[in-house]
């Protein structure tokens, strides 16, 4: 007997018929003999809908109460889905994250897991339940009721499988499966049979939002078999995630391309080439709790170096503020200049590992489109560079065509 955990996203519980189209796809489950824990998102709009009412009594909501409201769109789901199940003739049972005594830190709106006591779950499924458990929250050693942040349901599914040592975390959502890019981007994209855990958190932080990086995190972490599948596809074997397969390792080079577009580059130029001017730059950014993603110093001429990164678009102008009234000066700087008109684009893959030119290729590839670069960024499995907004589809339908990712 399987234990499985299944997790349904916001659009495949949207609204109470979807609602009772997914409780169907779980009846089946179950009717093979799977001992089956399904975990919801809220439904689509749901925790939009509560943060507007929670802004309506305060513009800056107190976190811990934002926690209480929020939480309760994952909870609706949840009972619904259970009375879905029992109306099919299914035994089921629908659960709050902190009932089944999910416990967190304290961090209200973006908590970490700590631990599970699954003693709860257990004891339901071996008297032959559905066990339903709202995704996204769980609760502090002193009771309070938290939540994880954004696509925390993810985490939830994923944690739940590793606390349960379930056979496989099923991740439904509205595509079925991870393709080698977004498919509205590339119409001829590829829908992956399997790709590596590395790969996939490379993906999922470079932009491509099927899966939470947490969530990808923490299910190679602690080993779950973790499938992404349809919601609305009655087959169809999605993609595993799941560890490098060492007969498959030069080939494909590439898996996949991911790019974003809501970044913003800083740059501060003309700065003294010495030891610490990139923690005088950056610390006063950090202590305003603006997230930095790629950074890029130049090598050093005359004495001076320039000094360039990244940030979220919305953070491009409080960032420029800092610099300007903080930075500036104290390090001498030229220039400071921003610019919200680019995009990140990277090719991800662990083939990259054994074989040499794959860099070249891309470089040669964007500049006989006429596609120019301002940044680059390496690693062991992955290159990044940042370039114009404008000619970023250009730039992943040539570089999909060239390293032939639409081939089989």
């Amino acid at each position: 007997m399987s234990i499985i955990v299944q997790k349904f996203g916001g659009t495949s519980v949207a609204n109470p018929e979807r609602i009772k189209a997914i409780a169907e796809k779980i009846a089946k489950f179950s009717s093979q003999g799977n001992q089956i824990v399904v975990v919801v998102s809220a439904m689509s709009g749901e925790t939009n809908k509560l943060i507007s009412l929670a802004e309506e009594m305060m513009s800056s909501p107190e976190p811990r109460e934002m926690d209480i409201i929020v939480s309760t769109g994952e909870q609706v789901t949840s009972g619904l889905t259970a009375l879905a199940l029992i109306n099919l003739g299914i035994k089921a049972k629908s659960y709050a994250g902190h009932q089944v005594k999910i416990l967190t830190n304290k961090s209200h709106t973006k908590a970490r897991i700590e631990n599970i006591d699954s003693k709860i779950i257990k004891k339901d499924l071996k008297d032959g339940f559905v066990v339903v458990v709202a995704g996204f929250q769980g609760s502090d050693i002193e009771g309070n009721i938290t939540t994880l942040g954004r696509g925390g349901s993810d985490t939830t599914a994923v944690a739940l499988a590793a606390s349960l040592k379930a056979d496989e975390c099923q991740i439904y959502t509205d595509v079925d499966g991870i393709y080698t890019t977004d498919p509205r981007v590339v119409p001829e994209a590829r829908k992956l049979d399997s790709i590596t855990f590395e790969e996939m958190l490379e993906m999922a932080s470079l932009g491509s939002k099927v899966l939470q990086t947490r969530a990808v995190e923490f299910a190679g972490k602690y080993k779950v078999k973790l499938r992404v599948l349809s919601s609305f596809e009655a087959t169809g074997d999605g993609t595993i995630i799941t560890y490098e397969d060492k007969k498959n390792m030069e080939n494909p080079i590439i898996s996949g391309i991911a790019f974003i577009k809501d970044e913003a580059e800083l740059s501060v130029l003309g700065v003294p080439d010495m030891p610490g001017i990139a923690y005088q730059i950056l610390g006063p950014v950090a202590d305003a709790k603006i997230d930095v993603d790629m950074i890029i110093q130049n090598i050093g001429q005359d004495g001076l170096t320039d000094f360039t990164f990244t940030v979220h678009k919305t953070d491009m102008t409080k960032t420029l503020d800092i610099l300007n009234k903080k930075v500036k000066a104290h390090v001498k700087a030229r220039e400071i200049s921003g610019n919200n008109k680019i995009a990140k684009l990277s090719i991800v893959g662990v083939g990259m590992r054994s074989n040499v030119g794959v860099a070249s290729k891309m470089f040669r590839t964007l500049a006989e489109e006429g596609i120019n670069i301002s940044t680059i960024s390496t690693s062991e499995i992955k290159i990044s560079v940042i370039l114009e907004e404008k000619s970023l589809n250009k730039a992943v339908r040539s570089l999909h065509k060239a390293f032939n990712l639409a081939d089989n």
